[in-house]
């Protein structure tokens, strides 16, 4: 699918030496828009440091708004979260003019294709050949990972604290609903042969048909039809358990939704996390990730109505666990991965260690090949639960709560009048801060039990019901033991304790197990 249009990128241009600053990528798009009626530019958020992150619309017909996209299935791409891992924005860019470049096929006439190229511009702008040491080219250097506020835009997405990430849910997951996304990434961890890597979301509080959809259909798929089709190398993401002893495994790891990819899984979508691989020349990286994202858009061209249908099917039991929750629905609060029905293979080199040195850089890869067929650690489950309740009240008028509840396009209301109401309030019993900042955070850990107890509520407390297509992520954002909720980011640490005096208040979101109406203010 290489065009040979004249609308090169930075990276073509230069022979695969450099990679784009935003002037470039603005310069190219706006070619893209002039030169072409299948094409436009939105503006989803400014960053900290003035620049607006722009994103593609592709599609023949262009809709101009999401009502217009009729049945076709919306996949989003998303480069340069991290602006260190740039072949992602390369790839994007080749993708987007080569897809103009032919505007009637079945792409273009089963998908819309939404693209932000550049999502990082703080961290892309501070390109410097001392960036990111350990990664083969571009060899004129590459950004940083962090955005103008210092912050993981990719450990972001419950809190919403980065104008990028807060721009990426309002105005693309709200707005446009894709039904995949793809988050492209460069990998830092162990040491193989193929070039290109990739996986799903597996958050166990998503919904497990689509985990399972992804784990034994479109991902085995995509990596077939990868390698036997465009001849580019490649094996599910991970890293080795232990460098040393490989017959351990290789495991995922990172399941949490602050992540983007998982975090788009509760929402009950799918969602491909794209990991190119470090030692890999940049070139190869660069067209192996446009060669994955050709793979994904041909697969969502090919099976539009299975995944639109899947997706729906989701929504709707969703919907209706909240309406009538069951004895057994349950909000995951601790979990563990386990080895997935099918091993992997991979084409590893053999760790070494560097004497003297002492942490994650003690390791290099030797020249020593090895083939290994291992467990693939990506299956994660509950190993502690907490029952799915109908509703929460919350009953502090925190306008930044609620304002970062509608951020995510949760659904809530008001109580009109005061009401008594049967509930479950979580007794704090421990409540330790992180001895070490995250993310500019003291994140809580917090222990207690629930106590069943009538209590009055007044007028305006806001509730949140779960009988929602975010009624997942309701859960996620408010349950107090979340391992990703508002109480860990510290988001109600002004009413959790006295000034003075030992103990704790009760925690100020109440779950209710039952329905019941609620009066609320219109």
């Amino acid at each position: 699918m290489f065009s040979q249009n004249k609308l090169l990128t930075v990276a073509e241009k230069s022979d695969y030496k450099s990679t784009s600053k935003y002037k470039d990528v603005m310069d190219f798009i706006v070619s893209l828009e002039g030169s072409s009626p299948y094409i436009s530019i939105d503006t989803i958020a400014r960053t900290v440091e003035g620049f607006d992150v722009p994103m593609l619309v592709i599609a023949n017909p262009l809709p101009s708004n999401p009502n217009e996209i009729g049945d076709r299935v919306v996949v989003y791409l998303q480069a340069n979260i991290h602006a260190g891992e740039v072949e992602g924005k390369e790839a994007v860019q080749m993708l987007a003019r080569d897809l103009l470049s032919n505007p009637n096929s079945e792409i273009l006439k089963n998908v819309v294709v939404l693209i932000t190229p550049i999502l990082n511009i703080d961290g892309n702008e501070k390109i410097s050949v001392n960036n990111r040491k350990n990664q083969v080219g571009p060899e004129n250097g590459v950004g940083i990972r962090y955005n103008g506020q210092n912050l993981d835009l990719n450990r972001d997405a419950m809190k919403l604290e980065t104008p990028e990430l807060k721009g990426v849910v309002e105005n693309i997951l709200n707005v446009w609903d894709p039904a995949i996304t793809v988050d492209c990434h460069t990998t830092n961890g162990s040491f193989h042969e193929e070039p290109i890597t990739f996986t799903w979301m597996m958050n166990p509080n998503g919904d497990r048909k689509l985990i399972n959809y992804m784990r034994d259909k479109m991902m085995p798929d995509v990596h077939r039809t990868l390698w036997d089709e465009y001849d580019v190398e490649n094996i599910f993401y991970g890293v080795f358990i232990d460098r040393m002893d490989y017959s351990k495994g290789w495991t995922a790891y990172a399941c949490e939704p602050r992540y983007l990819v998982n975090y788009i899984g509760i929402r009950n979508r799918l969602a491909i996390l794209n990991e190119n691989y470090v030692y890999a020349d940049f070139r190869t990286r660069v067209q192996g990730c446009y060669s994955l994202l050709v793979t994904i858009l041909e697969y969502a061209s090919a099976n539009k109505n299975e995944i639109i249908s899947l997706l729906d099917e989701a929504d709707k039991q969703t919907i209706s666990r909240g309406m009538q929750p069951a004895v057994y629905d349950s909000f995951a609060i601790d979990y563990k991965g386990y080895p997935t029905p099918e091993q992997i293979t991979i084409k590893a080199y053999e760790t070494d260690t560097i004497p003297g040195v002492k942490g994650y850089w003690r390791y290099k890869s030797s020249d020593r090949k090895v083939t290994v067929t291992v467990p693939y650690i990506a299956d994660f489950y509950a190993t502690k639960n907490v029952k799915f309740p109908y509703a929460y009240l919350i009953s502090v008028l925190d306008p930044d709560v609620v304002s970062l509840l509608r951020s995510h396009g949760i659904e809530i209301s008001q109580l009109k009048n005061n009401k008594k109401v049967l509930v479950e309030r979580f007794k704090i019993n421990e409540l330790h801060g992180s001895g070490r900042l995250n993310q500019g955070h003291y994140t809580n850990k917090v222990s207690g039990d629930f106590i069943n107890e009538e209590r009055e509520f007044p007028k305006g407390t806001y509730i949140v019901k779960t009988d929602q297509k975010l009624g997942s992520l309701v859960a996620a954002l408010l349950e107090a033991q979340s391992d990703d909720g508002l109480l860990k980011w510290n988001y109600f640490d002004r009413y959790l304790a006295p000034q003075w005096g030992s103990g704790y208040y009760p925690y100020p979101v109440y779950k209710v197990m039952e329905p019941i109406p609620f009066d609320v203010l219109n």
